[in-house]
């Protein structure tokens, strides 16, 4: 059938099967693509290059000129949301981010109690300069990190193995990673809401660290407040279309139907006839090749992207890896994979 909007993936937000799924991939716009690490030259730091405008731009664009993915997202970062409440965010080379561990209601105090979203100006300035560059085929993606995943780097100042830190945290002191949670389900709610106003068709939610949450502690600090953000969201924004990725959930990406969510982001642990049976009648389903088949190639890259395909052909499907793409991967491998993907 047509497009009734003439952005197919944003089609699937709304309800409509295609006979092809549009496609987009996590992390498009990175360090696989040599003209990104060219471009990444020209900025200080990864801080930097997020909070200027025409590098955002430049950026969240190489993709879609390589390769006219359905989809376009936001160039930035899930931690830019703690740098605006006041929690200082840099990033160490080769290492990731870093910063200063919040751990007691003392330290919490000392952040903001809302967002400063005119420290995210330059954000939304990319948003309105993207959106004025975009094919108008291409639905623009906005992004925030879940709570929990934000929380999570907030308490510990780092990434950590297995959230230790957080998870010890949200047991000894269930108060303060409520606070916490809380704090972030507001400022992600004022940060989405700016980034439709700026221009964003729909926006992904990212609850990378899902899996390290027992099925009580995915409740209380992922699920219900996601689902506060989306309530918030379309209370300013009715309608707004809104994807959330569970990673490492297992069974409980069929939560995220709960969520209020228009699509579900499966990883590629996965079973893809389970999701289809289980998820896609009730919601659109986003994913979930394995990146590293891509790295590979050939057949082994053929199979995944045809069992993806067959797994999901008979309902809404957006198609995607099941996280973000690796820096190893060739170039030419993705074209091979887009062209799979729309039958060329």
């Amino acid at each position: 059938m047509p497009s009734p909007t003439g952005k197919p993936l944003l089609d699937v937000l709304n309800g409509h099967r295609q006979s092809r799924p549009p496609i987009w991939i996590m992390r498009q716009a990175g360090r696989y693509l040599p003209e990104y690490r060219e471009l990444r030259t020209k900025a200080k730091s990864f801080i930097d290059f997020c909070y200027t405008p025409a590098m955002a731009t430049e950026a969240t664009l190489q993709p879609i000129r390589r390769y006219g993915f359905d989809g376009a997202i936001l160039f930035s970062d899930i931690l830019v949301v703690p740098d605006a409440l006041g929690q200082q965010v840099s990033f160490a080379e080769g290492e990731g981010p870093r910063l200063p561990p919040i751990t007691s209601m003392e330290a919490l105090k000392g952040l903001s109690e809302e967002i400063d979203l005119e420290r995210l100006g330059p954000v939304f300035e990319a948003i309105e300069r993207i959106k004025g560059a975009l094919p108008r085929e291409t639905t623009f993606l906005g992004f925030c990190g879940a709570p929990w995943t934000v929380g999570s780097y907030m308490v510990a100042g780092k990434g950590t193995p297995e959230l230790a830190p957080s998870r010890l945290m949200a047991y000894r002191d269930p108060a303060f990673m409520d606070t916490l949670i809380d704090r972030l389900v507001v400022a992600s709610t004022a940060y989405l809401i700016r980034q439709f106003q700026a221009g964003v068709d729909a926006v992904q939610i990212f609850e990378s660290f899902a899996g390290a949450l027992t099925p009580d502690a995915f409740d209380r600090w992922s699920i219900k407040p996601i689902s506060r953000i989306i309530a918030g969201v379309r209370k300013a924004v009715p309608g707004a279309k809104i994807i959330v990725f569970t990673r490492n959930a297992g069974v409980g990406h069929a939560r995220v139907i709960e969520t209020g969510a228009d699509a579900a982001g499966l990883d590629w642990g996965v079973d893809g006839r389970w999701a289809a049976k289980t998820l896609q009648p009730h919601i659109a389903v986003q994913g979930n090749l394995d990146p590293l088949t891509v790295v590979a190639g050939g057949d082994a890259m053929l199979r995944g992207i045809d069992r993806v395909l067959e797994d999901f052909g008979g309902g809404r499907h957006i198609f995607n890896f099941g996280h973000g793409i690796v820096p190893e991967t060739p170039p030419e491998h993705v074209a091979t994979l887009v062209r799979r993907v729309r039958g060329q």
